[in-house]
């Protein structure tokens, strides 16, 4: 059997024939088509010396079966998911959903040459500062601004210029560590300075900083602890205080937000985070915080604060080897226009709208979803549960839903989800009390459909 596997030219030969080989050279390159024939002709002599197979299939089948296998390797591993979790900004899931808008601005600069680096005015070279700064410093009220590819690298960048070959006082117990083991005194270490802890984890005082400061002491870095809380037996001067300290010791005050959010939360219920508004106006020097957290933008890292420090961190060699491209600055340029009013960003910011839904609201949409499903023979049930911020944002924050919870049948719930996540699209629910549940915060519209389908295919 192993003599009669046609040749790998045999199959192309075929290919061109039929059409096939026009057709898929279209999308995908003639030596990815002929790798394909190749190893499908591998598997085959694999499975005949295995035993597993006793009959050759005809050349059109094999044919198929790498036509197929052409085409699965061809599709990129980063693909659409349907977010059924609840969990609005899913970093394994990619953060935050941009507006049509923005989405709009990056397809046309991908598809098409741009003004990235270019004044059509005087038809000389121009900045790709100029797309973003000066709109990002009018929607916070801060003197200037600028942007690199994400708010680890921002804090990188202010570190490495603002305190190398000197001291950094931060409280203890804002020594954060995110994703990926980014932790505070390890990127002061990188940075060329030196970390001056000072305080108690749970306290920390204004005294504290103040009898820290020294001859090395280059700035005061405040943290917001986005990831996590500190409750209780707790205390830190407020932002104003340090602000003030800083200015008697003419010593600039830096300040990581991390999520930061350019509207008040806490008309969606969520409490405890605070505005970038609310840190420009204390006086604080420098900002930083995400773009695709709370802001519902792109991934990148938004600096801001007074004009001479700005231009500093400009002018350092590390803000070119963190800078954005052109379709970072397309989708982030249409995110922050829309806060121009705060209103109508709550209204077309998917983060916003998603975070901004009320009860009555999420549990109209369970219903349809519900429906919809009972349309495809599917059995399930509006109940009401909880779902989360996420990305590092308002960790104590749980947020009152309406999911759907799925009749698994004859199967579990784990093989339902395991029924539900491999297939393309991707489905993403959450097992709650041995139900499987899909959260209608986190779906969009068009995701209904998708849901019905998939779950028709999996009980038909």
């Amino acid at each position: 059997m192993l003599r009669k596997i046609p040749k790998v030219d045999e199959l192309l030969t075929l290919a061109e024939e039929t059409g096939r080989m026009a057709a898929m050279t279209d999308i995908i390159p003639p030596a990815a088509v002929r790798d394909a024939i190749r190893d499908e002709l591998e598997a085959l002599r694999g499975n005949i010396l295995a035993g597993d197979l006793t009959e050759l299939p005809e050349k059109k089948a094999i044919l198929d079966a790498a036509c197929t296998r052409a085409y699965g390797e061809q599709r990129s591993s980063l693909r659409r998911v349907v977010n059924g979790t609840g969990v609005v900004l899913h970093t394994n899931l990619g953060r935050s959903l941009l507006s049509w808008q923005a989405v709009s601005a990056v397809e046309e600069v991908a598809r098409n040459y741009s003004t990235l680096e270019y004044d059509v005015d005087s038809g000389s070279r121009g900045s790709r500062h100029d797309h973003i700064d000066n709109l990002l410093a009018s929607v916070t009220g801060a003197e200037a601004a600028m942007v690199v590819n994400n708010n680890a690298a921002a804090v990188l960048l202010i570190l490495s210029a603002m305190g190398k070959g000197g001291e950094v006082i931060t409280s203890r117990g804002e020594l954060v560590e995110i994703g990926g083991s980014f932790r505070i005194p390890d990127i002061m270490t990188q940075c060329g300075c030196a970390l001056r802890e000072v305080g108690a984890t749970n306290k920390t005082h204004l005294f504290d900083y103040e009898n820290a400061i020294g001859p090395e002491t280059r700035a005061l870095l405040r943290v917001h602890t986005s990831n996590y809380r500190i409750v209780g037996f707790s205390e830190r001067p407020g932002l104003a205080e340090l602000v003030e300290l800083g200015r008697k010791h003419d010593l600039p005050v830096i300040e990581d937000l991390g999520s930061g959010s350019l509207v008040d939360l806490t008309a969606f219920g969520i409490h405890g985070e605070p505005t970038v508004q609310q840190s420009v106006k204390a006086g604080v020097d420098v900002i930083s915080f995400s773009g695709d957290k709370l802001l519902g933008g792109p991934q990148a890292g938004l600096i801001l604060g007074k004009r001479a420090y700005i231009e500093k961190l400009k002018r350092h060699p590390l803000a070119r080897a963190l800078r954005v491209d052109k379709m970072t600055i397309a989708a982030l340029r249409e995110t922050l226009y829309a806060y121009q009013d705060p209103a109508w960003a709550k209204c077309n910011i998917p983060v916003l709208r998603m975070l901004g839904a009320s009860g009555e609201e999420l549990r109209g949409r369970a219903e349809k979803l519900r429906l919809a499903l009972e349309g495809f023979g599917c059995a399930a049930r509006v109940v009401e549960t909880e779902g989360q911020v996420g990305g590092g944002s308002c960790p104590t924050q749980l947020m009152k839903s309406w999911a759907v919870a799925v009749d698994p049948g004859k199967l579990t719930a784990d093989q339902l989800a395991e029924a539900l996540r491999r297939p393309y699209p991707h489905i993403i629910g959450r097992i709650s009390q041995g139900q499987y549940l899909l959260d209608v915060r986190t779906l969009t519209d068009d995701d209904f459909s998708v849901i019905a389908r998939r779950l028709g295919e999996v009980f038909w």
